[in-house]
């Protein structure tokens, strides 16, 4: 019998690792080709890791909550054949190792094969990794933020690591960060069970939270779930990342709502789903970031990344309270028919978990809908590494005074407030105020006679 070492697969660009939430196999268990051994969870997105062969689980590496990188291999799989053929063909042709990729794998310097000295099929044992300045392992990701943070290579050396085998994960160097913005000197940072730092009752990051009860002795104390947590550190290192400026306007949307209502039932009989006001926010949205496209930018250090791509984040929420954002690609190269049908894909398979790790990845601008929950304007935070977010209210109707060639009359329009917050680092009022604006104009000036 031969052992295949199922890796950690390639889950799409930025994703270099992974927290294994559950292990769908056990020792003993009989895997077929294709089934699923294990759910894992990323900053993206939540899924699972087929095993591309068929045979019985020999050993589990990891245990659930662990933090693994990719490439890592996470279980032993015993099938048919002879032992150096499966090892030679699996390190010869490591592309069918990978569930969501069929781009071969990366061989990351550092890593050892992880091997089981108390198992004859295994290969030999070799030397743990040496937790020394020349061998630790830091991902791409930690490296970046290192970069943009002039965090120094010694400096990131005493950063205590929370990953597997003592790695410096996303979180640690972001709570990491977060403290020593808050002391303004490089804090010692303490090791913690969670790889998330919260922020502490007076405004501190990089320590864990107070634990308050009440004098009733009767408050209910909730931990976080993965998913909040991992949003939760997200907005914290928004804010602490981009000076945030917000811009409102009010639209007049009379001409949009009516012409929505006469198609809505033709589009429904039609395509077979409905078409709601998202896709047509978003369509004016997509205009005028291509009369503005300085808004559709990121930030680098002292660079600005003008991104040549529209691609249109789509704030989600999800049944549990959690929020997701799908990412709609090249939003501006599709109809309003093909808008539609991918707001209402990604908007039905987030609530189904059903979304693939590159659904969530590449985003350049995100709007966000607060109106569904009929709130009339907010200030959302900005999703990094974007420079800017809208977000729209619930349309109300309300007396407007209208100019007619009669002289001026008061009627009863359908109104939306839109809002947006953009990093004052590289947009200002009159750049953020103007798309706004812009985005507004498309949004009134509808054509009530379109044809869809």
């Amino acid at each position: 019998m031969a052992i295949y070492k199922l890796l950690l697969p390639k889950m799409g660009e930025s994703v270099s690792e992974a927290t294994l939430t559950k292990w769908l196999k056990t020792v003993g268990d009989t895997v077929q080709e294709d089934d699923a051994v294990v759910e894992i969870a990323t900053d993206k997105v939540d899924s699972d890791v087929p095993s591309p062969v068929e045979g019985t689980v020999k050993e589990l590496l990891f245990e659930e909550g662990d933090v693994v990188q990719v490439g890592d291999a996470i279980a032993l799989i015993e099938i048919a054949g002879e032992e150096e053929e499966a090892s030679a063909e699996k390190e010869e042709e490591p592309a069918s190792e990978v569930a969501f990729d069929e781009e071969p794998q990366a061989v990351i310097p550092g890593i050892e094969q992880l091997t089981q000295p108390h198992t004859e099929e295994t290969v030999t044992p070799i030397e743990p990794i040496q937790k020394t300045s020349d061998s630790r392992f830091y991902s791409p990701l930690v490296k970046s933020i290192a970069e943009q943070e002039g965090v120094r290579p010694e400096e990131l050396e005493r950063i205590p690591g929370s990953g597997a085998e003592g790695r410096v994960t996303k979180h640690d160097i972001l709570a990491y960060l977060s403290a020593k913005g808050a002391v303004g000197t490089t804090p010692v940072v303490e090791e913690v069970k969670s790889d998330v730092r919260a922020v502490g009752s007076e405004g501190r990051t990089g320590v864990p939270p107070a634990r308050f009860v009440g004098d009733s002795g009767e408050d209910e104390i909730i931990e976080m779930d993965r998913m909040r947590r991992l949003i939760a550190d997200h907005m914290v290192h928004s804010i602490h990342t981009s000076p945030h400026v917000f811009s409102v306007v009010e639209a007049d949307v009379t001409d949009l709502v009516h012409w929505r209502n006469k198609v809505k039932n033709d589009f429904k009989k039609r395509e077979g789903e409905n078409i709601t006001f998202t896709p047509l926010i978003i369509e004016a949205i997509t205009k005028a970031l291509k009369d503005f496209p300085m808004i559709n930018v990121s930030v680098d250090g002292y660079n600005i990344i003008k991104r040549k791509h529209i691609n249109i984040g789509m704030a989600a929420a999800l049944p549990s309270g959690n929020l997701i954002v799908p990412v709609i690609k090249d939003a501006d190269q599709l109809s309003l028919v093909g808008l539609s049908k991918a707001v209402n894909d990604l908007a039905g398979r987030a609530r189904a978990n059903q979304l693939k790790p590159d659904d969530t990845q590449g985003g350049t601008f995100t709007f966000t809908n607060i109106g569904a929950f009929g709130n009339i304007f907010g200030m959302p935070i900005i999703n990094q590494p974007q420079a800017a977010i809208l977000a729209v209210g619930t349309i109300t109707k309300k007396p407007a005074v209208l100019e007619t060639e009669h002289g001026d009359v008061i009627a009863i329009r359908h109104k939306m407030y839109l809002t947006m917050s953009y990093d004052h680092r590289v947009i200002d009022g009159a750049l953020g105020g103007s798309f706004i604006r812009k985005v507004a104009d498309y949004l009134e000036n509808w054509d009530k006679e379109r044809i869809i």
